[in-house]
């Protein structure tokens, strides 16, 4: 389904390139035709310790040759792996920006708990930004372990009083603060449920789609 919807907007999966959506101009000036994209595959059953190997030695590999890469599909929890595997060496540089309705610092190993199995394999919570928290969509508990990690929070409400790219550009620059890559992670339950009526996680008062593509 997901490369289905891509062929619309990409042209390494367009068969007719005079059809490349590309060639259309961009706001700001960007010309995204320029840009290279290949499709590296699926990665086989990325759950449970194994799956989690596979995935970040699959991701390194990638990343071996390309410039960027993007992770489509599964559920948060692959988050852990796809950060490991991008990061590498780089650990103890990176930092995490994540787009999110929720903190994802549970217990336990599920979508609800990369951030946290993050910062326990060594990621500095110092350069961790949160954007997007839903005050009501999480428990004081996790509320307080952000706090207690030092993790930055731009919560939803605030994003109504500020620009999504100013508050993007203050996270990348806190993520970024060690000179290290930076993982973006991004949640659709950060929408409101009107944007992603199919996603369960996702609650009203959510952010609207032209601010999650300004962010």
């Amino acid at each position: 389904a997901i490369r289905e919807a891509l062929r619309r907007y990409s042209p390494a999966l367009v068969p007719d390139r005079s059809r490349d959506p590309f060639d259309s101009p961009l706001a700001g000036g960007a010309d995204l035709g320029e840009l290279d994209l290949v499709d590296a595959g699926d990665i086989h059953e990325p759950d449970g310790e194994a799956g989690e190997a596979r995935t970040r030695s699959r991701v390194t590999q990638v990343l071996a040759r390309s410039e960027a890469l993007v992770a489509l599909g599964g559920d948060n929890s692959v988050t852990f792996a796809t950060a490991l595997g991008a990061w590498g060496a780089d650990l103890g540089t990176a930092g995490l920006v994540t787009i999110d309705a929720h903190y994802d610092l549970r217990d336990g190993v599920s979508n609800g708990s990369p951030v946290r199995r993050l910062v326990e394999a060594g990621l500095d919570p110092s350069r961790i930004v949160q954007i997007g928290i839903q005050d009501f969509a999480n428990s004081a508990a996790y509320a307080r372990r952000a706090a207690d990690l030092g993790i930055t929070v731009i919560h939803r409400d605030e994003l109504h009083h500020r620009l999504p790219h100013l508050a993007m550009a203050e996270a990348l620059e806190i993520a970024g603060a060690a000179g290290g890559p930076v993982h973006l992670d991004v949640d659709v339950d950060a929408c409101d449920r009107a944007v992603v009526p199919a996603c369960p996680a996702s609650v009203p008062g959510g952010l609207a789609a032209w601010e999650l593509r300004a962010l």
